[in-house]
């Protein structure tokens, strides 16, 4: 057994008990029930809640834990809409290139035997269209996000472009579900539910894709069109 091969079963050795062990805490329900105790401790230690909240949303994302998104809209209802939209950008973005890099580098041989069927589309897509189609896959998921990361790092898409594509791609999508973190941290009572601040929210959370995907087939290069005739 090879050092990087040693080192990529380690990885995911990790990435299964972080995932056994957290992922059953990052509900809303419970994100909800400890939201004036982390509001409380925020007020007293802003800056190490802050730093800590960024260090949590990047191994959410490097690490593939399921929950980045109850995460994000508890950072909306903690730390308001501006400042946890730096937040979540910057640290998901920085976050799935660790996840890019680690594929690339360490879980190689794991990725091509688990994602084989889906890996073709990918590199088939890249070599198509380039970091347009990276940006379409953040704009509109068809992948989960942590299996695109997984996946882009085994194709020729250099890190840095990478990480400046997702960095764009998965911008307007933070921002949806930052603003319906910011309305659901004002519900007190059921009839807030239908509020229409909230409503509107989660109408956008659902238009998204739509608008998106639309706006990706008027707009994409005429030469990717071209080439697929």
């Amino acid at each position: 057994m090879n050092r990087k091969m040693l080192f990529g079963l380690i990885l995911i050795s990790v990435m299964a008990i972080l995932v056994y062990h957290f992922a059953p805490y990052l509900t809303l329900e419970n994100a909800k029930a400890q939201q004036q105790l982390l509001s409380d401790y925020i007020s007293q230690h802003w800056l190490t809640a802050a730093i800590s909240y960024f260090v949590l949303y990047v191994a959410l994302t490097a690490f593939s834990i399921p929950g980045a998104t109850v995460v994000t809209l508890l950072g909306a209802a903690l730390f308001g809409f501006w400042f946890s939209l730096l937040l979540v950008s910057f640290a998901s973005t920085v976050g799935a290139t660790l996840a890019f890099l680690s594929s690339r580098y360490l879980l190689r041989e794991w990725v091509q035997k688990k994602f084989a069927d889906k890996l073709q589309a990918i590199n088939q897509g890249v070599e198509r269209d380039g970091s347009f189609y990276l940006l379409s896959l953040r704009l509109i998921p068809v992948f989960p996000f942590f299996l695109i990361n997984l996946l882009m790092g085994l194709s020729k898409m250099t890190a840095s472009r990478f990480y400046l594509t997702s960095q764009v791609g998965m911008l307007p999508g933070t921002v949806v579900y930052l603003n319906a973190g910011t309305q659901i941290a004002e519900i007190d009572s059921l009839s807030g539910i239908v509020s229409p601040a909230v409503l509107l929210s989660f109408l956008l959370l659902g238009l998204f894709p739509i608008v998106v995907k639309w706006l990706m087939n008027k707009y994409r290069p005429q030469s990717a069109v071209q080439r697929e005739r």
